[in-house]
């Protein structure tokens, strides 16, 4: 074997920021430069090292050949991430952190150096034991990194192999266990939960009394249930910087420890599941120990397929052959081979695009379990197993939904305690786990897992295929078979998603009943669309086609169409049944001489038949009912709200008017003990006064109770509130801007600017609408990065949301813009968040479904439930900006109209002021100044 050596590439270095780039050229220039001049001197040059290639070719407005760092880095420290920035780069591998774009372009090379040093020290570690070969079939694909990486490991003249690739022989296989025991139910003592919460926080904790209370207070959801279907459900309100995830897991761990049973954690974002992943550090530190007590859980579709990823290496191309080389060096050291949130860095799909990892991941329904030649090594499957034995699984609420609707996912039992963590979200979550679409896409997606590929490059596998074997060996499953695939043709094929989506086809759009064929469900389709389109107000706005209507009173010419295909679906239905119930047959009339194997195939293909097709097709063909049905009077209380929606596809959508009834229902009434709990439960924390201070606090806790499902329980919810430690008037500003003209984007850029220079970046700027963040994106950018103040963007980088977060948090005094969307999604500790700006008030959009919710779910009192919306919106936007006890922040909204009847959503004390900007500014620079800690505000 050859010596191995660090062979850096003869490349410039390139650092593009808005306006300007700096290029250290191969003899050591180094160049500042305006785009266009940066344009022109890279054109002889040969292709740069850069870091997050999509994103500097964005900002360069240039597409070139390049050396992505970021691809070193994913194959010299797998599974391991990293914010995509020169400073994130530089903090990973402990280097200096580069304050300016010069200093970035000159360490380049030396933060290459230091990677390929991780593979020169790690060369005969077995996670590179198929390295050499690896690269260099990933060098013969075109992989530029290739010749550096090879001399690292000692192995310059490394014939290309595959082994590297071949996943299924090299993960590990897992092993079946016994099913565990139904778990005892003794309670969790007060005093037992304050313990565990000591001894997690460690003899030199700072004394925290509120987080011991809270712990003492949610163990009430550890006792014994007294009565079927009355679990004991704690709602738990506790202040930003009460500890409530360790408060929670105090008791969880304990009662899950002494009765041998699992205790599920719900989380409604991916990022709070990782955290409290790490909180749980404290519990358990042995890494091995932790591994088997705690369990992060997602749906299938999360996680790697090797099958998939067989299938799909089988069809790579050159181009995508590099990305699975790096995807196979991630799977050797994955924790949990999770694609969407683990520890595959979040930029991988930036740097290869969004269409790969969907290739590679389980698709609904589509896993033949047993029949797989992969099956014991299934990643799936080790997170599965590992979950059936752990004390703690942490979730999330769609998954969590989905359980209950479904009676048990992979799992022998459902758990019989549960921790709603982000408890405000309960709402929004059981609203999408529990409505039903009937769209083209929904139904061209049935046909593809019913049918199989039909054309192209397509790997699905269809239902015959699934059941050849048992076809084979039971001819009573012939005939079935057969007319479900008869019966689904009826349903929109490949054609409908390739070429009828609305925005894309303007035939369509001007004449939609000439652009379909005559099976039912395109039929019916094009008399959606005919209602949506005749029915649209004058006044709504077309943009991009997006229209809703309310079904009823639905035409004629809809109720024909709904009963032609509701017709159909019941032909599709009743073989999918039959072969359902003779596959499940099996299980009791060959009881005695099934194998194993081929027990877990039929039990997996029955919950799939019935998830993937007979339930859908049934919730369908209710909509349907509902068409064909008689017409609700006008002012009748619907328990599903019905309406036509027209945008990128066409929909007849149903949701439940109240969702939480339903997870009350499927969830609370069927667990043991609950607690539900945020630090923004309720619209309003602060303390009220006067005669009627009891009667209007009862009421925000019956709010609560209401949007949380705990008002549907058989037994009253304990309810139990705990105040933040922080001193928020003294650590906070509320700031309202009056004098910035409604509707004026070129006024509201002009704020943006001037409040982010003001406090020196650091800032998180939220908005309402995708068309304004651009806007005023485009009219400050040049001015932020000319201060110093990185700025990026929501839907204009070239970065999805978790890259765009972590890189927020990772660059002190960058700037971010976002939708409402990312109001929960941004965890920034310290300085690198200190302003929270936001647009306009978040008023709820007034939709269909907001406007039947608001009629039937307000008390008679439809502006109070509007200002309970904005309130808890405006409660957890101000939540970003402290999130420890040194943090200090101002929260601004630009809106001159903001009544005052919204500000009680902010802390007691918090001082909250209506100014002019050049106030606001003076204001924000005076605060900022006071404090040596943060950054220098611009001028």
């Amino acid at each position: 074997m050859a010596a191995a050596t660090i062979l850096l590439p003869d490349a410039p270095c390139l650092v593009v920021a808005y306006g300007h780039a700096v290029i250290l050229s191969g003899d050591g220039e180094l160049m500042t430069l305006t785009i266009n001049e940066a344009r022109h001197a890279l054109k002889p040059l040969p292709p740069p090292l850069v870091i997050h290639a999509p994103s500097v070719q964005k900002r360069l407005g240039l597409s070139l050949p390049v050396l992505d760092v970021l691809e070193l880095f994913a194959f010299a420290r797998p599974a391991q991430n990293c914010a995509p920035t020169p400073a994130g780069l530089a903090r990973a591998l402990d280097e200096t952190v580069p304050t300016t774009l010069e200093a970035a372009a000159s360490a380049m090379q030396n933060w290459v150096a230091a990677l390929l040093g991780i593979l020169l020290q790690g060369r005969d570690l077995p996670m590179n034991r198929h390295a050499a070969g690896l690269a260099a079939l990933m060098g013969g694909a075109g992989w530029p990194w290739a010749r550096s990486v090879l001399a690292a490991l000692g192995a310059p003249a490394a014939r290309p192999d595959p082994a590297g690739l071949k996943l299924w022989s090299i993960l590990p296989e897992w092993e079946e266990q016994a099913p565990r025991p139904p778990p005892t139910a003794f309670p969790v003592g007060t005093e037992a939960a304050r313990t565990r919460l000591a001894q997690m926080l460690g003899t030199g904790a700072e004394p925290r009394p509120a987080q011991a209370d809270y712990a003492s207070a949610v163990s009430a959801a550890f006792a014994p249930r007294d009565q079927e279907g009355a679990p004991h459900c704690v709602l738990a309100e506790a202040g930003t910087g009460t500890g409530k995830t360790l408060g929670y897991i105090a008791p969880a761990s304990l009662w899950a420890e002494q009765n041998d049973g699992p205790v599920w954690i719900a989380t409604y974002t991916r990022h709070l599941q990782r955290q409290i992943e790490q909180e749980l550090e404290r519990l358990e530190p042995d890494p091995v120990r932790r591994r088997a007590r705690v369990v992060l859980r997602k749906g299938r579709e999360n996680y790697l397929c090797l099958l998939n990823y067989e299938d799909a290496l089988g069809a790579a191309r050159a181009s995508s052959l590099i990305a699975m080389g790096l995807i196979a060096r991630w799977a050797l050291l994955s924790g949990d081979h999770d694609v969407t949130g683990g520890d595959l860095p979040g930029w991988f799909a930036d740097l290869f695009g969004n269409s790969l990892l969907p290739t590679i991941v389980d698709r609904r329904g589509e896993c033949i379990h047993a029949a797989c030649a992969h099956w014991k090594r299934c990643t799936i499957e080790q997170v599965v197993r590992r979950a059936r034995g752990a004390d703690l699984v942490i979730a999330n609420h769609a998954l969590v939904m989905a359980q209950a609707a479904w009676g048990g996912l992979d799992d022998s039992q459902v758990p019989t305690r549960y921790v709603f963590d982000e408890g405000h979200h309960v709402f929004d979550a059981a609203d999408s786990a529990f409505a039903v679409e009937l769209s083209g896409a929904a139904m061209a997606e049935l046909r593809r897992w019913l049918l199989g590929a039909e054309g192209g490059r397509s790997r699905a596998r269809g239902l015959a295929r699934r059941l050849d074997d048992f076809c084979a060996a039971d001819d009573t499953l012939v005939a079935p078979l057969d007319a479900v695939l008869i019966a689904a043709r009826v349903l929109p094929g490949e054609a409908w998603l390739a070429n009828r989506r609305l925005s894309e086809n303007p035939d369509w759009a001007e004449n939609p009943l000439d652009q379909v064929g005559t099976a039912p469900a395109e039929q019916f389709l094009a008399a959606l669309d005919a209602a949506a389109r005749a029915r649209a107000a004058s006044a709504e706005p077309e943009q991009k086609g997006r229209i809703e209507v309310d079904l009823h009173p639905a035409g004629d010419a809809l109720v024909s169409a709904a009963a032609t295909l509701d017709r159909a679906l019941e032909r599709l239905v009743a073989p999918l049944t039959v072969l359902h119930q003779r596959l499940i047959a099996r299980l009791d009339s060959e009881a005695d001489t099934l194998d194993e194997r081929d027990r877990q195939r039929i039990e997996a293909l029955g919950r799939s038949l019935a998830r993937r097709a007979i339930d859908p097709i049934t919730a369908w063909r209710r909509l349907l009912a509902a068409v064909t049905g008689p017409t609700p009077a006008p002012g009748d209380r619907p328990s599903r709200v019905l309406f036509i929606q027209r945008d990128r596809d066409i929909a007849l959508l149903g949701h439940l008017l109240d969702p939480t009834e339903a997870f009350a229902e499927l969830i609370g009434a069927q667990a043991h003990g609950l607690v539900i709990t945020s630090a923004t439960l309720r619209d309003s924390a602060t303390p009220l006064s006067g005669p009627d201070a009891e009667a209007a606090m009862d009421a925000k806790w019956r709010a609560a109770e209401a949007r949380t499902g705990a008002a549907h329980l058989a037994a009253p919810a304990m309810r139990a509130a705990f105040a933040s430690p922080f001193d928020y008037p003294h650590q906070t500003r509320v700031i309202i801007v009056r004098d910035i003209p409604i509707n004026n984007e070129e006024a509201l850029a002009s704020a943006y600017r001037s409040l982010f220079l003001a406090a020196g970046g650091g800032a998180l700027g939220l908005f309402t609408a995708i068309a304004r963040l651009r806007g005023v994106h485009q009219r400050i950018a040049p001015a932020l990065e000319e201060a110093g103040l990185p700025l990026y963007a929501q839907h204009v980088d070239a970065m999805n949301n978790a890259s765009l977060v972590d890189v927020f948090r990772a660059e002190q005094n960058a700037c971010l813009l976002g939708t409402d969307a990312m109001r929960d999604g941004v965890d920034v500790p310290g300085n690198a968040l200190r302003l929270v700006v936001l647009e306009r008030t978040p008023w709820p959009r007034p939709d269909i479904l907001h406007r039947v919710r608001r009629n039937f779910l307000a008390g008679g009192a439809p502006r109070d439930y509007d200002d309970a919306i904005v309130r808890l919106r405006l409660r957890q936007a101000f939540g970003r900006l402290i999130r420890r006890a040194d943090d200090r922040g101002v929260f601004v909204l630009i809106d001159r109209a903001a009544p005052s009847r919204l500000l009680n959503a902010f802390p007691e004390g918090v001082p909250v002021q209506r100014l002019g900007l050049a106030a606001a500014i003076a204001q924000i620079r005076d605060f900022f100044a006071s404090d040596p800690h943060r950054g220098d505000p611009k001028p």
